[in-house]
């Protein structure tokens, strides 16, 4: 004995048989005010982490190294810098997707708002790898960064520092729940003598398979 269609699969064979598209999902959308929160992802890391941790990072390196700049200044040195900013290398366990680009304005934005650095323009610092045939990892090597700065010299875009940014990700993993701890690390290279300092921020993130699984684990 057959059994009989229900209405929602007569209505699609009907759409089928007529060539009409079958119903689709229908999504909705919102324009965020400039204080709402962040939405937080369910599965990746998302702006909710990005931001902070940008900010973060970024805070701490140019606090420590305003205060050396400024005692310079003090001194009579001109205390104004220029960072090219060389790129995003991602070691996480995720795909960046479309945040690298919003990673990368971000992180240039932040660099730009201090008072006592600016930053050398994305289209300058990519133009000066392609002329001098280099990747961001080479120009930890003197001849190679000589050789950048010389490129960006000729543009009319001298720089003082070598901005790169790190993310990496670790993975604890209970039962249907897992915390990835996300971290940003920014080094700061001084071009003429190498010397660099180094900063980090750090988010964890709960992923839970229901809503008990946060209770259960934090």
């Amino acid at each position: 004995m057959r059994t009989p269609l229900t209405f929602t699969a007569l209505t699609f064979a009907a759409a089928a048989l007529l060539g009409l598209p079958a119903c689709r999902s229908t999504q909705y959308a919102h324009i965020l005010e400039s204080d709402d929160p962040d939405m937080v992802g369910s599965h990746t890391a998302g702006a909710a982490t990005w931001e902070p941790l940008v900010q973060g990072a970024v805070a701490k390196l140019l606090g420590r190294q305003c205060e050396e700049i400024q005692l310079a200044s003090v001194q009579g040195v001109d205390a104004r810098k220029r960072v090219a900013f060389v790129g995003i290398e991602n070691r996480s366990a995720e795909e960046l997707g479309d945040f690298h680009d919003q990673l990368f304005e971000e992180i240039d934005a932040a660099v730009d708002a201090s008072e006592m650095f600016h930053t050398v323009s994305r289209r300058y610092v990519e133009a000066g790898l392609r002329e001098a045939g280099l990747v961001p990892d080479q120009l930890f090597i003197p001849a190679n960064r000589a050789a950048f700065a010389g490129v960006l010299e000729r543009m009319d875009q001298p720089f003082d520092y070598l901005l790169f940014a790190n993310v990496t990700s670790g993975t604890t993993v209970s039962n249907k729940s897992q915390q990835r701890d996300y971290r940003l690390t920014f080094e700061l290279v001084d071009v003429a003598t190498g010397d660099f300092d180094k900063e980090s921020a750090e988010i964890r993130k709960g992923y839970h398979k229901s809503r008990l699984g946060k209770v259960k684990h934090y």
